[in-house]
Order: structure tokens, then C-alpha cells, then sequence
């Protein structure tokens, strides 16, 4: 009887194991709950009924001073667009005005909401003092891209426009947003700097999805038994871009972007056992090469969406903390935003 290699995946769990002890139960549970998505389940619409029960929080989420939805102007001729203004309470965070956060929730531009990521967008607007503006954007496939991007601008658009009736400081609008999301933050800062506004003082990119290539050593090495997986990604990028998607169009895949330059400061998060890993810490480094300043924050044992789980991994609350304060400083940051390379590896 021959032995197996002893570094040859397995499709259950590669061996040998980089998760972090104290992620491995939680990755183990999270895959059996998550979709087989292109497999078992191929709607998007069953895809969206079994994430959402399967989700259940397991703890109260992080108190803030006020929390509003409301809709604001949509792109022209596309609907208006439902967000979720937090304002943080004022007995932590005293300071005003305060920096404004537009964020982006994960979800592969095809699943998730408000309310999956309500407990990030409130742990924002706790740590960091800032108005978080959570923006709920038109899914795919119903809505493929740009309408994603054009609902992203437009909120941005929005939210800078109305930054100081928010309590926020104008000069220190953020744009923020996890996989997807991050994929989304990056297009938009991007499209504000070739459109000439509304200025972004900081983007906030939590292990972003930013190449639809798909085509990197992180991809092949965590392509599976680390939750989210390489045939998951290829599944939301078939949502997002259909049969004949932009895949190489810069507000789709800003890592193919031909010139990174003149784009705000980044706080930027990979994880090592993370199929997106490789095109987060390429991205960084072209940021950084163009004469952006970053903030490159890896977490080597972590897997991709680990930020949800701060009560169960010191490496979510370390990265939780590294983008408040991260946001906290674009009011001293912002007239620098031009910035020089550099930033913490």
C-alpha cells in the first residue's frame, strides 16, 4: 500500500494544515454550512436562502450612537439605493466632525446585505469614531456589471455630498469594503480619481477581490479547505460578469488597472489561506510602487472572511483595529494623501 505525497491536498483539508488552531473548527463548520455554489446550489436566489439560514449571530452586535435606513439617489435612470447610516456614540468618541466611511459588503457581487454585515459595520463606526454608510448595491446576475460600480459611485457620491449633515469631516471621506466589497472600493477610488472627485482620503480593503483572472499561486494553493474556495470565485464571477463580461475592464478587475497613480492611502488585509491572498498583497505593491502609501496588514494562518469572528480570533480584532485606526487618522492624514510608498508590510 503506497502513502499518499505528504503535501498533496486533500479535498476535505490540505495537509499540512496553515490555519491557525483556533480558526480550524470555524472554517470546518462554515464549509459544510456555505453553498456548493455551481454545484448543488447554482440560483442565486437558493444561493441567498441557504447563506441566510445559515447565518445566526452568535453574540449582540457592538453598540452605536444610531442607526438609519434610508434611500439615496441611484445612478441615472437605475433605482434609488437602500443604505445604513451608523453614527458611533459620542461617550467614546467625542471628536467632530468625524471621518465618513462608505462601505461595501462582501458577498461575491451575487449574495449578501445589510444585514449580513451589520456587526462590521457597527464594529467600524465603534472603534474607529467614524459615520459608516453602508451601502447596499444591486446583486448579480440580476444585475451585472458596472451596476455594482454605478451604484458604489453614486453612494459615494452621496455620502461626500452629505458628509457634514452626517456629522462627518468633508476632507476625510473613506471607502471601505470586504472581498467583493474590497474589489468594489478599489473601483471606486479608482473611478473618482479619472472622474476628478469626490475625493477619498483613505480606502479600506479587507481581503478584496480584485482580478478576475483567478489565476494566481494563492489561488491553486487554497483552492480548497479553507472555506471559501477557488470554484466558489469562479461561480461569482460568472454572476458578475456573464458569458461576455469586462473581465479585464479596471472597475472590474482593478489589479489590471494600467496606472495605479494618484489614488488615496490604503489599509490593505490579506490572509494567508485565502484563494484572494496573492492579488490583495500584488495590489498593495503597485499601489506602493505608484508612490501610494500603504498600510499592508497579512494575517498568515487566517482564511478569508476571518474578520467576522473577533470573539473567537485575536487576528480579527487585530485586523479590526490596525483599519479604525487606520480611518481614525485621515483627518491628520488627508493633506498628505498623495503620500509617498512605503507603509507597514
Amino acid at each position: 500500500m503506497s502513502n499518499p505525497k505528504p503535501n498533496r491536498p486533500t479535498r476535505d483539508r490540505p495537509t499540512p494544515d496553515r490555519l491557525d488552531p483556533l480558526a480550524r473548527p470555524l472554517v470546518d463548520v462554515l464549509a459544510r454550512a456555505f453553498p456548493d455554489l455551481g454545484g448543488a446550489v447554482t440560483d442565486a436566489g437558493e444561493a441567498r436562502r441557504v447563506l441566510a439560514a445559515a447565518s445566526a449571530s452568535r453574540e449582540a452586535p457592538p453598540a452605536v450612537g444610531a442607526v438609519v435606513d434610508r434611500t439615496v439617489p441611484g445612478p441615472p435612470g437605475a433605482p434609488e439605493i437602500p443604505v445604513r447610516v451608523y453614527a458611533p456614540g459620542p461617550d467614546r468618541h467625542p471628536m467632530a466632525p468625524r471621518p465618513t466611511v462608505v462601505f461595501f459588503h462582501g458577498g461575491g457581487y451575487a449574495l449578501c446585505g445589510l444585514d449580513s454585515h451589520d456587526a462590521t459595520a457597527r464594529a467600524l463606526a465603534a472603534r474607529s469614531g467614524a459615520v459608516v454608510v453602508s451601502v447596499a448595491y444591486r446583486l448579480a446576475p440580476e444585475h451585472r456589471f458596472p451596476a455594482a460600480v454605478d451604484d458604489a459611485y453614486a453612494a459615494l457620491r452621496w455620502a461626500a455630498g452629505e458628509s457634514a449633515a452626517l456629522g462627518g469631516d468633508p476632507g476625510a471621506v473613506v471607502v471601505a469594503g470586504d472581498s467583493s466589497g474590497g474589489g468594489l472600493a478599489a473601483a471606486v477610488a479608482l473611478r473618482a480619481r479619472d472622474a476628478g472627485g469626490p475625493a477619498v482620503a483613505l480606502q479600506v480593503l479587507l481581503y478584496p477581490l480584485l482580478d478576475a483572472a483567478q489565476d494566481t499561486d494563492s489561488y491553486r494553493e487554497n483552492a480548497h479547505g479553507y472555506f471559501l474556495t477557488a470554484a466558489h470565485l469562479r461561480w461569482f464571477w460568472q454572476q458578475y460578469l456573464g458569458p461576455d463580461g469586462q473581465d479585464t475592464h479596471p472597475y472590474a478587475s482593478p489589479l489590471r488597472a494600467p496606472d495605479l497613480r494618484g489614488l488615496p492611502p490604503a489599509y490593505v488585509v490579506t490572509a494567508g489561506c485565502d484563494p484572494l491572498c496573492d492579488e490583495g498583497l500584488a495590489y498593495a505593491a503597485r499601489l506602493r510602487a505608484a508612490g501610494g502609501h500603504v498600510t499592508a496588514a497579512h494575517f498568515p494562518h487566517m482564511f478569508h472572511g476571518f474578520l467576522g469572528f473577533p470573539d473567537l480570533l485575536p487576528d480579527a480584532v487585530r485586523a479590526m483595529t490596525g483599519a479604525a485606526e487606520a480611518i481614525e487618522s485621515t483627518g491628520g492624514r488627508r493633506k498628505n494623501s498623495g503620500g509617498s510608498g512605503g507603509g507597514a508590510g
